[in-house]
């Protein structure tokens, strides 16, 4: 083996020790979850009053999502916004949820092609289901959602609240435009 190749392999193995060990730091202690979810309860129209921003969502307004109990057990999952202003096209996306923590409901995976799943963790949810936060064990995702097309601004700071506890950036969040 040449001089230069052992150097770099070298170096290469140096910054994959060091990358791990700067992940080490970055972990977050476990998500905790919603005692449990009464899933006909849950199922319905939710509109989207917040969200981390990602590609799939990006110039998403008025999005909305809509569940619905499966005869199988699951639940279809019917996503919904405009693309870019309420006089935009309305993109949609079809998919399909499951449970995966029987004993809270509250954890699931959804997904919208096969064999793609996500994790859809229930961290917050309000004592009636007027409004429920969705997030990601490793915190790359969260959702306000809401009943209606507006939460109360009390309501809404102690969501954010009980978000940083939970260590999500809340500063990340994109308010939602809805009509």
């Amino acid at each position: 083996m040449s001089k230069a190749l052992c150097s770099l392999l070298i170096v290469s193995m140096l910054l994959t020790v060091i990358g791990c060990i700067n992940m080490q730091g970055k972990t977050s202690p476990p998500l905790p979850v919603v005692p449990y979810v009464d899933l006909t309860r849950y199922t319905g129209t939710w509109y989207e009053i917040a969200r981390y921003p990602h590609s799939f969502q990006e110039g998403c307004v008025g999005s909305k999502a809509t569940y619905s109990l499966r005869k199988d057990g699951k639940i279809s999952v019917f996503n919904e916004c405009y693309d870019n202003t309420f006089d935009g096209k309305i993109r949609s996306a079809k998919g399909k949820a499951w449970v995966v923590d029987k004993k809270t409901n509250a954890k699931l995976k959804v997904s919208f092609f096969w064999p793609f799943a996500g994790d859809y963790w229930i961290v917050d949810l309000g004592e009636n289901y007027e409004y429920a936060v969705i997030g990601h064990p490793k915190r790359q995702y969260l959702w306000i959602l809401s009943r209606s097309k507006e939460i109360k601004g009390e309501v809404y700071e102690t969501i954010l609240s009980r978000l940083k506890d939970k260590q999500y950036d809340t500063s990340k969040l994109i308010k939602t435009l809805q009509k």
